[in-house]
């Protein structure tokens, strides 16, 4: 049976899921351009039109207002494997640490 306390309790759990997972997201909000019509990205310098989207070559997926992580982070995955950043994929791969061959699985992940 269902009680309303049980479906509080449940409510409060998806609710700290939610706000745990939004503040694990790796993104920041950009100041306002001071020119209306194009913005500079940060890290490589390059202009962009004001409601544009681009990557930079840091793998950030950036508007003129905000850049987010273009890849996830693997968080969960067996003890005998490893995650390494491929920046020219902007992903992470996670293979056995004795064997870069052999892919492992990933249960869980931040951001993307």
């Amino acid at each position: 049976m269902v009680t309303k306390s049980t479906t509080k309790s449940l409510a409060l759990a998806l609710l700290l899921c939610a706000v745990l997972s939004l503040s694990q997201a790796q993104c920041f909000v950009k100041r306002a351009p001071p020119v209306k019509t194009c913005c500079q990205d940060d890290t490589d310098k390059t202009w962009h039109p004001v409601g544009s989207s681009w990557r930079n070559s840091q793998c950030m997926d950036c508007t003129c207002s905000s850049c987010c992580a273009g890849y996830s982070t693997p968080q969960e995955f067996p003890d005998d494997c490893v995650s390494v950043f491929d920046k020219s994929q902007c992903k992470y791969i996670v293979h056995k640490i004795n064997d870069p061959s052999v892919m492992c699985p990933v249960y869980a992940g931040v951001g993307k």
